[in-house]
């Protein structure tokens, strides 16, 4: 129960930080987000989405916004991101 409680909050946190990031970006639809399992941060804007988008194709599974994955899903995305780099600069 507790750690549901924590993985709730988690995630709520996260979304709550990047809809913050979005609100308080100089220019809109460019937003750093940080990798905590890569300690790197991604620039969150046409590209990545566009690899974001391809990362879900490529599973063939019907694409889901990045803020309401869930922490182990959000992990999946950056490990696959990292082992794709090639895609974009990042």
């Amino acid at each position: 129960m507790m750690s549901q409680i924590k993985g709730i909050f988690t995630s709520t946190s996260f979304a709550a930080f990047f809809l913050i990031a979005i609100a308080s970006s100089s220019c809109a639809g460019r937003v750093r987000v940080y990798d905590e399992y890569h300690s790197d941060y991604h620039t969150w804007d046409r590209d990545e989405d566009r690899v974001y988008r391809g990362y879900w194709n490529e599973h063939h599974e019907p694409y889901r916004d990045y803020d309401k994955l869930n922490k182990d899903e959000q992990k999946d995305y950056w490990n696959w991101r990292h082992e794709h780099s090639d895609h974009d600069n990042h």
